[in-house]
């Protein structure tokens, strides 16, 4: 879809998200697709997405939703992949967070930039004694 002025308006997918990716594709009803971790079924549902997005040459980009970093450090491993050509609204985490749950933090240079590493594998670790200190209630499931 596209406003009077030919702005691209973003397609939020959100129910069935690969029947819906596909469809809004397949009816030109989206010239960009916006993926959301926390909505569209976590990682794996918004590589999907990505999948058909890439098949079909249509842009995509990340949107973050209020997460810890665990989540964030996820959503900037996603935007770097092929496709995503705008930039994402992942912010540092001292935006949110006193102390975030990982090592090291996230953060954004004063360019709005995130170093992202050139080798493969996690950047950004939990930190069991935080989230240990962090930790309001337990709860074993056997």
């Amino acid at each position: 879809m596209t406003s009077k002025n030919s702005l691209p308006i973003f397609r939020y997918i959100e129910s069935n998200i690969l029947y819906d990716a596909r469809k809004a594709i397949e009816i030109g009803a989206c010239k960009i697709i916006n993926i959301k971790l926390g909505r569209v079924g976590g990682f794996t549902a918004a590589c999907r997405v990505y999948d058909v997005c890439r098949v079909h040459t249509i842009p995509v980009w990340c949107r973050g939703l209020l997460e810890s970093g665990i989540g964030r450090a996820r959503n900037i491993a996603l935007s770097t992949l092929p496709g995503f050509c705008f930039p994402g609204d992942v912010s540092a985490s001292r935006r949110y967070w006193l102390e975030d749950i990982i090592d090291p933090e996230v953060t954004v240079s004063s360019q709005g930039t995130i170093r992202v590493p050139r080798y493969p594998g996690p950047v950004y670790l939990p930190n069991l004694e935080r989230i240990e200190k962090l930790t309001v209630r337990k709860e074993l499931f056997e």
